[in-house]
């Protein structure tokens, strides 16, 4: 009996090994079939988890995979193509997309969205991402798939990893946390506190979410972010909500405050933050009340109004949105500042958008203004 255990234990390892597959890196070249011209920044999505990646200016690309994984290649103007990996070089030509009279405008506009924001951000002295989708398929990029720390944006995701924690558990965002003067940093950016004091003990979901996503507050984001389990946990949660993306929640608020350079640990790329606002205004959203509750407070943020917002003011345009803002560094450039949402046109044009700006020369208004900028570069052309 012993040995028939034995050799069912060998056969299940046997097979273990035999399944396993090793992920080689994929690369190659994406061009246009017809006139064989190279596509600038092509996207490469893996269909295994539906991660994107974005090539580089000459057109080629480099992705991790596994022989039989999919990789789906895209760029406006284009005819979208699956293609199944088989060997490490994968050289692919895009059939081009023949518009109809009424849709080339659209076509054209897109592309030429893709060049201006290129050549604006290249002209400043900062390291900017940007990655706008529109209208949910149609994606514009600067520097998307690169790292940038999300400063309070992360606020946005640690909300989505709440309503999912709450709804798991069969509570609702009126349910109250209880917490003591200890829990609450005193020298932080917290409009709750000063409101309330340290004799503040207990507070709804809800109105901590308040506080986080129309306030930024710090101290209601530490208590949400403790409530969940903390930063693992609530990236885990991230993932059961939105899927599998290129965000990271890796410290609390506390942890920033004592070490700046900890908010590093807080990461998204700019494609990843915009494709989880655009997964939230199509989807997510509607799930539940703890989702559409939340949908109403990224609609009343009050922060960085001179951002992504600004050229909204006086328009009928919806805009649900996140800002973060970092800190001075050594070198006498800001850290980060930040600014991401969806907006929803008067003309009925949809899209999100994220946009990072890092290690900026300028000052605070200046570093506001070139998100702004951007977003008014990207509104013009979806008016039209």
């Amino acid at each position: 009996m012993k040995q028939l255990f034995l050799l069912i234990i060998l056969a299940m390892a046997f097979t273990s090994c035999r399944t396993k597959q090793t992920s080689i890196e994929v690369s190659g070249l994406v061009s246009c079939e017809g006139d064989s011209s190279v596509l600038v920044h092509p996207f490469i999505t893996r269909l295994s988890d539906g991660k994107t990646f974005v090539g580089d200016e000459t057109g080629h690309y480099a992705v991790k995979a596994v022989k039989g994984d999919a990789l789906a290649f895209s760029y406006v103007g284009t005819i979208s193509d699956t293609i199944k990996v088989e060997n490490e070089r994968l050289d692919v030509k895009i059939k081009p997309y023949i518009p109809e009279d009424d849709e080339s405008v659209y076509v054209d506009s897109i592309r030429r969205l893709q060049n201006e924001l290129t050549s604006f951000v290249e002209k400043k002295d900062a390291r900017i991402g940007v990655a706008v989708i529109i209208n949910g398929k149609d994606t514009v990029s600067v520097n998307g798939s690169k790292d940038f720390p999300m400063m309070s944006v992360f606020k946005f995701p640690l909300a989505l990893a709440v309503a999912k924690w709450v709804d798991a558990n069969g509570m609702s965002l009126n349910d109250s946390i209880a917490f003591g003067p200890k829990a609450l940093i005193k020298d932080t950016y917290s409009p709750m506190l000063k409101k309330y004091g340290t004799e503040l003990y207990k507070m709804s979901f809800k109105e901590l979410l308040e506080w986080a996503l129309i306030e930024s507050d710090n101290n209601a984001a530490d208590l949400l972010l403790k409530r969940v389990g903390g930063t693992a946990c609530a990236t885990t949660l991230l993932k059961d909500v939105a899927g599998e993306l290129d965000i990271t929640i890796g410290a609390y608020e506390q942890e920033m405050h004592k070490d700046p350079y900890t908010s590093y640990l807080n990461r998204s790329t700019p494609l990843a933050m915009a494709t989880l606002f655009d997964r939230f205004d199509t989807d997510i959203k509607t799930r539940s009340k703890s989702f559409s509750d939340i949908a109403v407070m990224l609609e009343k943020c009050r922060t960085g109004v001179d951002r992504l917002a600004a050229p909204f003011i006086a328009t009928n345009a919806v805009v649900g949105h996140k800002t973060g803002t970092g800190f001075p560094t050594s070198e006498g450039r800001i850290s980060a500042i930040n600014d991401c949402g969806y907006i929803h046109l008067p003309n009925g044009a949809r899209y999100t958008i994220a946009v990072f700006v890092a290690d900026s020369a300028y000052d605070m208004a200046e570093s506001s203004k070139i998100i702004a900028d951007i977003s008014e570069i990207v509104s013009l052309t979806l008016k039209n």
